[in-house]
């Protein structure tokens, strides 16, 4: 037996006893000092107060029933989207944008050069438009991913370099003007971290190697400067799997003249084939990166319900005890980040075992559609926990106090014989917003009406 498959081998035999590790000594680290705070910080970091006065004549209403109600999260949950419109089964296809649109406010659609171009000036623009378009009919924020990355070439693609780095320019200056209002996020450039290993050079060697000429980190900002210029108001972020000090070093380098950073946002990937982070792991990895002083998304998170591991069996499913440890997890690791105040966003990958990355039962649905207990408990946190409604009445000043998640708000206001008032507000993590509520009696409403 060679060296390599031995080592190879030990390192599999570790990863398996740390990521199957008995449900005593999981709870145990869930049992640490960051666990236990963790309600503490989302309490301080994640909410927001609403402190609102209620008029009628210029006199306080006592007494008047004020309803708060949640329609938005300000904080992102999201998932790839990849499946949209290509599942062959009309009730699966439904099923599939059902639950979508019940759980996230965030979507990433896929933008991989080879697949979406897969003949030379034919671009899958209409089909990006249409998945957008059903987002924002659903309230959902679209992010497009991603505008460059070296994991294959497009088939017809030259090979001189500087046609290549022209063709790769101008492809981002379309994308990203022609999408304009409809998507405004961006994973600009993808793994730059490390673009050159082995694996890029063999699979993408025209791509790879034009990067290599124009260098790792002027090739990046080529890239991000053009996506600033197609659309000054985009949110363009950076993205990898890297979480070591290395990929800190290239962000310290990816600045403008002025010294200020060309990224808006900081994306770490968190595929957890091989087992879930620790809550000591997740920490540090936020602390580092919340240094850059820029939003952290966390943009590729997978937690498998089925065997845990990168060797790919064949079928590769889903289990009861599998998908007993997803949930579990997810609670977890989403409750983690969620109490961390640099963390923005956190994109699941994928959204059901059919059709998954590699795939592994990384869904939060099964291949038929249905929930898996994650995709349960993740609703659970989103929608109910992490979520706002409360009614009460105001007090003889007419005052009334609410704290919430941060995020968009219905509120209604009513008293009898008083027209009733509604209203949407803005609620913002760590500030207080006031409102001045004017009311008229009905008879006055009617006769304005009128």
């Amino acid at each position: 037996m060679s060296r390599t498959l031995t080592l190879h081998i030990a390192v599999a035999l570790i990863a398996a006893v740390i990521t199957n590790l008995p449900r005593g000594l999981r709870a145990a680290e869930e049992s640490d000092e960051l666990w236990q705070t963790a309600e503490e910080r989302i309490e301080k970091y994640r909410k927001g107060d609403i402190e609102m006065v209620v008029i009628l004549d210029g006199q306080p209403v006592p007494d008047a029933e004020v309803t708060i109600e949640q329609t938005r999260h300000a904080f992102l949950f999201g998932c790839n989207i990849f499946n949209w419109g290509r599942i062959e089964d009309p009730k699966l296809e439904e099923a599939y944008r059902q639950r979508f649109a019940e759980i996230f406010n965030y979507a990433t659609v896929g933008f991989y050069w080879p697949s979406y171009e897969w003949r030379q000036g034919e671009p899958s623009h209409e089909y990006a438009r249409r998945v957008a378009e059903w987002c924002r009919e659903h309230g959902i924020v679209v992010k497009g991913h991603p505008l460059a990355w070296n994991f294959a070439d497009p088939a017809w693609l030259p090979d001189d370099p500087k046609e290549i780095l022209r063709l790769q320019l101008a492809r981002i200056e379309d994308c990203v003007s022609r999408f304009a209002g409809l998507i405004d996020r961006w994973d600009v450039v993808n793994e730059a971290t490390e673009f050159d290993r082995t694996s890029f050079q063999q699979r993408a060697p025209k791509m790879t190697r034009m990067w290599q000429e124009v260098g790792q980190v002027e090739f990046t900002k080529l890239c991000f400067d053009r996506a600033r210029k197609a659309n000054p108001d985009a949110t363009l972020i950076i993205n990898d799997y890297v979480t070591s000090p290395k990929y800190e070093r290239l962000l310290e380098q990816l600045v403008d003249n002025q010294n200020h950073p060309i990224f808006d946002v900081i994306g770490i990937q968190s595929h957890m084939h091989g087992g879930t982070w620790s809550n000591r792991q997740i920490w540090e990895v936020c602390e580092r990166f919340s240094r850059f002083k820029a939003p952290l998304h966390f943009t590729e998170t997978t937690i498998l319900s089925g065997q845990r591991g990168w060797e790919r069996p064949r079928p590769w499913v889903t289990t009861p005890e599998g998908e007993e440890y997803q949930a579990r997890e997810v609670v977890r690791f989403y409750t983690m980040l969620f109490s961390h105040p640099a963390v923005q966003a956190i994109t699941w990958w994928d959204f059901s075992d059919y059709r998954a990355w590699q795939g592994a039962p990384a869904g939060l649905l099964r291949r038929d559609m249905s929930p898996k207990p994650a995709y349960t408990e993740l609703y659970k946190l989103i929608k109910q926990k992490w979520w706002t409604k409360e009614t009460a009445k105001t007090d003889e000043a007419g005052r009334i106090k609410f704290r919430g998640f941060a995020g968009e708000y219905k509120v209604q206001v009513s008293k009898e014989g008083v027209a009733a008032r509604e209203m949407n507000v803005r609620v913002e993590a760590g500030s207080t917003t006031s409102i001045r509520v004017e009311l008229q009696p009905r008879q006055t409403a009617y006769n304005t009406l009128r």
